[in-house]
C-alpha cells in the first residue's frame, strides 16, 4: 500500500535512495575506534554514477562497522577514551605520577579548610587563683568567631598554674566576631583586637582557599584532556595557596601580640592550639605538592639529566 499523494514508482525510489545512502551518511559520523583507526569515510569508496552497486556494499559494510562499534562502546564517542598520540600526550607512568602528586596536595587542601573552619586557633586563659571563685574561664579563637569557656577549678590539672585546657567539660557560649559585619573590635579579658590584622589574616586563607581549588580544576582538565600544559598554572596555584596560608598564620601571630599587649590589666597564658598546626603542615604540603607539579611538567627528567651529568 503506498502512499496517496505520491506515485508508486516515486516512492520505491525514494525508500531505494534511503536504503542506500543511510549507512554511508552513518559512517560519516563514526571516524575511529579506540585505538585511532578510521572505521566510516577511509573505508567507504567515492561514488560516482556507474558506482552505485560497489560503493552501496561497501558504504554498508562500513555503516554497519560503524554501528557495531559505537554499540560496543569502542568508538570515539563510546566508553574508552582514545589515548593522545600528539607529542605533548600524557603517558601511563606520567599520569600515575600526576594522581599521586595530586594527593599529596589534597591532603593540604583538608588540612587547610579544617584549620580555616574551627576556632581553635589560640587559647587564652587567666591564672586559676585570679578571680578567686570555684569556676575559672577560658577562652579559644580562630578567624571567625570566639568561644568563652567556664570550667571548674576541680577538673583542672592542680600542676597547670592557667585556667584550661579548653577540650575540658564546661559552659560554653560562641559569638561570632564583628569584623566582617559591623566593623567592630572584639574586647576578651579587656583586651581589644586589632581589626584590620584580624581581617587581612581571614582574606590571606580564603585567597588561599581560592587557589587550591583553581589548581583542583586544572589538575583535572591535565588528566581529562591528557595535555601536560595544565601542570604549569597548577603548580603556580598551590605553591602560591600554601604561601598564603604561611603569611595567614603570621599576620594571626602579629594581630594576637596586639591583642596581648593592648591592656595588661588581667595576666593571661596564651598557647596556639592544633588549628595552627593543620595550617602550618597544610602550607608546606601545598608548597611541596606545586614544585611536585611543577618536575612534572618539565620536558625532561631532571633526575635522570643529573645522574647522566654525574656519570
Amino acid at each position: 500500500m503506498f502512499l496517496p499523494f505520491f506515485p508508486p514508482q516515486l516512492v520505491k525510489v525514494d525508500l531505494y535512495s534511503i536504503l542506500f545512502f543511510f549507512p554511508m551518511m552513518w559512517s560519516t559520523f563514526l571516524v575511529t575506534d579506540e585505538e585511532g583507526r578510521a572505521v566510516g569515510p577511509a573505508a567507504a569508496p567515492t561514488v560516482g554514477v556507474g558506482a552505485q552497486g560497489g560503493g552501496g556494499g561497501a558504504g554498508g559494510a562500513a555503516g554497519m562497522g560503524g554501528l557495531a562499534g559505537l554499540m560496543s562502546g569502542r568508538s570515539t564517542f563510546g566508553g574508552n577514551k582514545r589515548r593522545r598520540t600528539g607529542h605533548h600526550a600524557m603517558t601511563e607512568a606520567q599520569e600515575g605520577k600526576i594522581k599521586l602528586a595530586f594527593v599529596v596536595a589534597i591532603v593540604g587542601v583538608i588540612l587547610t579548610v579544617l584549620g580555616v573552619g574551627t576556632e581553635f586557633w589560640v587559647e587564652l586563659a587567666p591564672p586559676k587563683s585570679f578571680y578567686g571563685n570555684q569556676t575559672c574561664p577560658a577562652m579559644h579563637f580562630g578567624l571567625w568567631k570566639a568561644c568563652t569557656k567556664t570550667l571548674w577549678l576541680a577538673d583542672i590539672d592542680p600542676d597547670r598554674e592557667s585556667c584550661g585546657p579548653a577540650e575540658l567539660p564546661g559552659e560554653s557560649n560562641c559569638t561570632y566576631f564583628k569584623f566582617f559585619t559591623t566593623g567592630e573590635n572584639t574586647v576578651m579579658f579587656h583586651k581589644t583586637t586589632h581589626k584590620s590584622l584580624n581581617v587581612a589574616s581571614a582574606m590571606l586563607s580564603l585567597f588561599s582557599v581560592v587557589l587550591m581549588a583553581m589548581g583542583a580544576i586544572c589538575i583535572s582538565m591535565a588528566l581529562s584532556k591528557e595535555i601536560v600544559f595544565f601542570l604549569k598554572p597548577a603548580s603556580v596555584c598551590f605553591v602560591l595557596s600554601g604561601v598564603l596560608v604561611l603569611l595567614s598564620l603570621l599576620v594571626f601571630q602579629q594581630a594576637l601580640w596586639s591583642l596581648l599587649a593592648s591592656d595588661h590589666s588581667v595576666p593571661l597564658h596564651h598557647n596556639f592550639s592544633w588549628s595552627v598546626s593543620c595550617l602550618g603542615c597544610a602550607g608546606a604540603i601545598l608548597i611541596v605538592g606545586g614544585l611536585l607539579f611543577l618536575l612534572l611538567a618539565l620536558p625532561f627528567s631532571p633526575w635522570q639529566r643529573c645522574h647522566g651529568a654525574a656519570s
